[in-house]
């Protein structure tokens, strides 16, 4: 039987902490068309175009109603019949704006009363103010009265909240309770939004196509956040709220890499080894799931404390599993 051999060192073997830092290539794909479409529904509009468009906007109006006055004025001189048909067409138009406007407004008030109740249980839980932390629960519970889905959540909180006695024991058991399910669907509509963006950047070659999918994808994604959460707007709110979760991700540099991202980055570059598209497109689904995650900050009806809020990078694999990878078939 042969003994191991020894070999002596002369000198002591170098610690791992002395290694040298492992650097990372500088040819990473960075997610042009994400940063592109996050930038542009980040930028304000300036004072100057408000004012342009405020004055075009009125003076279209302005004779688009004198037009279709005078045209009524004629079919009422010429063809009464004709006249009082027009004039009910017209009529049903109003209507219809109003209802639209009336929608509107409906909406900006949905999301001023998340943004409330989302100030109030942040003041809560750093005032322990148990009073108050219950008519902030029923408020809460009250965005989901009608949703049938959320009863079932709403009664078990309804049947355990009498018995606490502590506003901040009050307010983690209603996130559990109320929150859990939501956070559930909205990282549903994250995973869905972060395939489309990396599936159209990665096989569409068109240019711009994958800036023009970036935005009409995420818009989407926010609009569908805001509804799991109680805040259904309309076409001006949704753009609205597009607007305060991309300024909150350019503010707070969420488009930019970071060590949420390292590991996506190495995919990235891996997957660029093979093509170029394919590693853009794993760049660009990481920041939609970025964007996606400060859309639930914004229109979530309460901070994140007892929950976990969820990672970029847990996000990004579950929505990419068999994008580009494919299992050996059995």
């Amino acid at each position: 039987m042969k003994e191991p051999v020894l070999i002596e060192l002369d000198t002591a073997p170098a610690s791992p902490a002395e290694a040298a830092p492992i650097d990372m290539p500088n040819d990473l794909p960075e997610g042009r068309a994400m940063q592109i479409a996050t930038r542009l529904g980040a930028r304000p509009a300036s004072r100057l175009m408000r004012f342009f468009w405020q004055a075009g906007g009125a003076l279209v109006g302005f004779l688009a109603s004198v037009a279709l006055w005078r045209f009524v004025d004629g079919l009422f001189a010429t063809h009464p019949l004709l006249g009082w048909a027009g004039a009910a067409l017209i009529g049903l138009f109003v209507l219809a704006a109003l209802m639209l406007a009336l929608r509107e407004i409906t909406g900006f008030a949905r999301l001023r009363r998340l943004d409330r109740v989302h100030r109030e249980v942040r003041d809560i839980r750093e005032s322990d103010d148990l009073a108050r932390a219950r008519k902030a629960v029923a408020q809460v519970s009250a965005l989901y009265a009608g949703r049938r889905e959320m009863d079932w959540s709403r009664r078990r909180l309804a049947e355990q909240s009498g018995e606490v006695l502590d506003a901040s024991t009050l307010l983690t058991l209603t996130e559990r309770e109320l929150m859990a399910p939501l956070d559930a669907a909205a990282r549903l509509e994250i995973e869905a939004a972060s395939r489309t963006v990396a599936t159209v950047t990665a096989l569409v070659p068109l240019a711009l196509a994958d800036v023009v999918t970036a935005l009409t994808a995420n818009l989407r994604m926010i609009r569908r956040i805001a509804e799991i959460y109680g805040g259904r707007s309309g076409s001006l709110g949704s753009l609205r709220l597009a607007r305060s979760v991309m300024t909150h991700v350019v503010a707070t540099g969420a488009v930019a890499a970071g060590d949420d991202l390292i590991e996506t980055l190495t995919g990235g570059h891996l997957m660029s080894k093979i093509s170029r598209r394919f590693g853009e497109g794993v760049i660009n689904g990481a920041l939609t799931a970025r964007v996606g995650v400060a859309a639930l900050e914004v229109c979530r009806p309460m901070p994140f404390h007892a929950l976990e809020k969820p990672k970029v990078k847990n996000l990004i694999g579950r929505s990419l599993v068999g994008v580009f990878d494919r299992k050996p078939a059995d």
